[in-house]
């Protein structure tokens, strides 16, 4: 059995004060992929870098303050990669993959973009070569015998139904017909998109609520946290849930947790 978690968690020393300690304390995860970390291995707080009974590797940004991402897995990879082969955004903080026996995963933060400005130009350029990365490295995998889990921020609505008030964001980043065609692309050529496969008639379930308003407590959110697997071990998958707090007061993230178990 092998449960993965995902998590946007906004800053990993907000929310180290605000909770994620005790997250990780308490969870079933025996991988933990965390996105926007926004911090250099420097700053990152002593109990989540030297948490016990985990390896923690870190890709930070070179714009400091900026992105990041890492992965905290229980067993010792037998090796890891920043990166996907791009000079534009290896040092980016948005990519870094392990290999574990059998199969690797990766932590993703997808630029989020925003029309009409350099923003969106930069997204569609991560969207293009990441998409030709991610096949690359599928069929890297199956000459290899590997399976493949890229978790993480996609910032792509891909449906209606995986986000709340979608009749206003058409024109907006992250529902955009061309960034939702891309995610149809990504999973017409091998991939498989786990939590929708499991819940595959639910509204959501969200895993982005803005800090904005009352939408947490209305639940206006999206679903923008992704496991996105090679089908073999996308096959396995047993449960996929957010893990929503119970209130507004008890969030460190405006993303939740998005956990898997696969019966790998």
């Amino acid at each position: 059995m092998l449960t993965v978690s995902t998590v946007n968690v906004n800053g990993i020393r907000a929310a180290t004060r605000k909770g994620f300690t005790e997250w990780l304390h308490n969870t079933q995860a025996d991988v933990v992929c965390l996105q926007e970390v926004r911090a250099t291995a420097q700053q990152v707080p002593a109990e989540v870098a030297d948490a016990p009974g985990w390896h923690f590797i870190l890709a930070p940004s070179a714009d400091k303050g900026r992105s990041g991402v890492a992965v905290l897995s229980r067993q010792l990879p037998h090796t890891h990669r920043v990166g996907f082969g791009s000079d534009e955004f290896d040092d980016s903080g948005r990519y870094l993959e392990i290999d574990l026996p059998g199969v690797t995963i990766a932590s993703l933060y997808l630029p989020s973009g925003e029309v009409g400005t350099t923003r969106q130009d930069q997204k569609e350029r991560f969207m293009a070569q990441f998409g030709e990365y991610l096949q690359q490295l599928r069929k890297r995998a199956h000459t290899q015998d590997r399976e493949v889990i890229v978790c993480g921020d996609w910032n792509i609505a891909h449906r209606e139904h995986d986000l709340k008030n979608w009749k206003n964001n058409k024109k907006n980043a992250g529902f955009l017909p061309e960034e939702r065609q891309w995610l149809t692309d990504i999973l017409d050529n091998g991939y498989v998109d786990v939590t929708r496969t499991l819940h595959p008639d639910t509204t959501g379930p969200y895993s982005w609520w803005s800090y904005r308003g009352r939408a947490f407590d209305n639940d206006s959110g999206w679903r923008i946290d992704y496991h996105i697997a090679t089908p073999t071990i996308a096959a396995t998958a047993t449960t996929s849930i957010v893990e929503r707090a119970a209130s507004h007061d008890q969030r460190w993230s405006d993303h939740a947790p998005v956990t898997t178990t696969y019966q790998y």
